[in-house]
């Protein structure tokens, strides 16, 4: 170890002062900030990394620091990670979606290190990430609402050009469901006179129950 100590002149006088009787340097470190800080942002994490010396990787411990991009680093939040590894996640449930964050990362020794003893290092370049935004509740109950207006007078619009082309008559449309009961009731096939009113039908109910699903 080594002694240090501060020598002054005081009125006149020297004066010798022992600030560290026993100076061991290993124990008494302040590392550089970690390097080539990056991110990746998804609609479930964010990833950020960032690399420091191969031979210090093992024994230094991290914090990392993020904010929104507009606010000041006094209120930023702080995270450690769970390992020695240099990287870190950030849960997507910790940020707003389409909103620019702003991340760096400082490193020391770990605590759990008996040879070296450390400060916190500066902090590193910055990086900026931001998640990205899933559509709302609302915007789809909007999508939804609006299929159902817009295939309502479609289906009612294509129901009465095809009455209009047919010309059907009152008189039809009664013989034609006075068939469907004799139809229903001795189950004889259909003549092919009465397969368009049967097909109409059908193209009804099949609306009917589109409309039923869309609610």
């Amino acid at each position: 170890g080594y002694r240090v100590s501060l020598q002054g002149n005081f009125f006149g006088r020297n004066h010798v002062y022992i600030a560290f009787p026993e100076y061991i340097p290993r124990r008494h470190i302040k590392l550089d900030p970690p390097l080539n800080i990056q991110s990746n942002a998804t609609a479930s994490k964010c990833q950020i990394w960032w690399s420091v010396p191969w031979y210090l990787a093992e024994i230094l411990q991290y914090e990392l620091q993020y904010k929104e991009y507009s606010m000041p680093w006094e209120i930023a939040l702080n995270k450690t990670p769970p390992s020695s590894l240099p990287q870190i996640e950030i849960e997507a449930t910790e940020l707003r979606s389409d909103i620019a964050y702003i991340a760096r990362v400082r490193c020391k020794v770990s605590e759990n290190e008996d040879s070296y003893h450390s400060q916190w290092s500066e902090w590193s370049q910055t990086t900026v990430f931001q998640r990205p935004g899933v559509p709302k509740l609302s915007e789809k109950i909007l999508n939804t609402r609006t299929m159902q207006f817009l295939f309502i007078p479609l289906s009612f619009g294509t129901l009465l050009y095809l009455f209009w082309n047919f010309k059907l008559s009152s008189r039809k449309i009664v013989g034609f469901f006075y068939f469907k009961c004799c139809f229903l009731t001795s189950g004889q096939k259909a003549s092919p006179a009465l397969t368009f009113p049967r097909q109409l039908l059908s193209f009804s109910h099949s609306i009917i129950c589109t409309m039923g699903i869309l609610r």
